[in-house]
């Protein structure tokens, strides 16, 4: 009775996180230079996670209620993507970025854990999909133990996700052993965030 639910979870998550988006960016170009992976990768899940439990209590009813609060994380989060978009494009530009030993490319712990809690809570699409979209989804389970084994399911999606990208990207480590593909990598990364900051601003119009 709880492996449907569980499954159903589990392939809602999945389509959801799979794709191209600020966080996974982000945990990509980590997981491409092998830097906090692991404390990167458990953040994004576990934020996810949260995120997930919240929205099957029933929080996105809340959210959606609150005009105030969705236009000034969805200016915060724009804001904050723009920037990120153009640290992106500044590297793409600059030859020397290129290299992983450069400065612009290290991270401390704490400013990488910083920016990767940035784009996951000042992002509205990741409230849109894991406490709407994956939170009003449960509703047709009630408050019952499949509701929870379907946010389990989704939860599980989101770590099996962040942690097969980050370990997953030192595959790609001979490829971009080149500045050329750092420099497609930087130039993808920054369209992506203007991209997500353009679409939160045109939802407000």
């Amino acid at each position: 009775m709880l492996m449907e639910p569980a499954l159903r979870g589990f392939a809602i998550g999945a389509s959801l996180i799979v794709a191209i988006g600020a966080q996974n960016a982000f945990i990509l170009e980590r997981g491409l230079v092998r830097s906090h992976v692991f404390a990167l990768c458990l953040i994004c899940a576990v934020s996810d996670a949260l995120l997930i439990a919240a929205g099957v209590a029933g929080l996105g009813t809340i959210i959606a209620s609150r005009p105030a609060l969705i236009l000034a994380v969805t200016l915060g989060g724009a804001l904050f993507l723009y920037a990120y978009a153009a640290i992106a494009a500044r590297r793409a530009l600059r030859p020397a970025a290129m290299d992983v030993r450069h400065g612009d490319r290290a991270m401390s712990l704490k400013a990488a854990a910083a920016t990767c809690l940035g784009l996951t809570f000042l992002n509205p699409h990741v409230y849109l999909d894991t406490v709407v979209l994956i939170g009003s989804l449960s509703a047709r389970y009630g408050f019952t133990e499949q509701r929870i084994a379907y946010a389990a399911g989704a939860m599980t999606a989101s770590f099996a996700w962040f942690f097969a990208l980050g370990y997953g990207a030192r595959l790609l480590a001979p490829l971009f052993a080149r500045p050329g593909a750092w420099r497609i990598l930087d130039g993808l990364i920054a369209f992506v965030m203007a991209s997500l900051a353009t679409s939160l601003l045109v939802t407000l119009l």
